[in-house]
């Protein structure tokens, strides 16, 4: 199982439009509105590194209203 952060920077005024989106999505454990330089934090899950990149690519960032997203891998050592 492969774990990462997403974070994701949103339209003005949809980030808890997006975050209630995003919260739906297959894959997305748990979602947050923040602040700060990102307006939304996901925390979402999948069984390889391919599909991490699938559920990002082609599921998170086709929500409308994101405009960038970084993801950080989580690391076990």
């Amino acid at each position: 199982m492969v774990q990462a952060y997403v974070l994701i920077q949103t339209e003005v005024g949809v980030s808890t439009r997006v975050c209630t989106d995003i919260a739906e999505l297959t894959g997305v454990v748990e979602a947050h509105d923040v602040t700060g330089p990102y307006d939304v934090v996901a925390r979402v899950e999948a069984e390889t590194m391919a599909d991490l990149g699938r559920l990002v690519l082609a599921q998170l960032q086709q929500v409308p209203g994101i405009t960038r997203t970084l993801t950080c891998p989580i690391v076990h050592v």
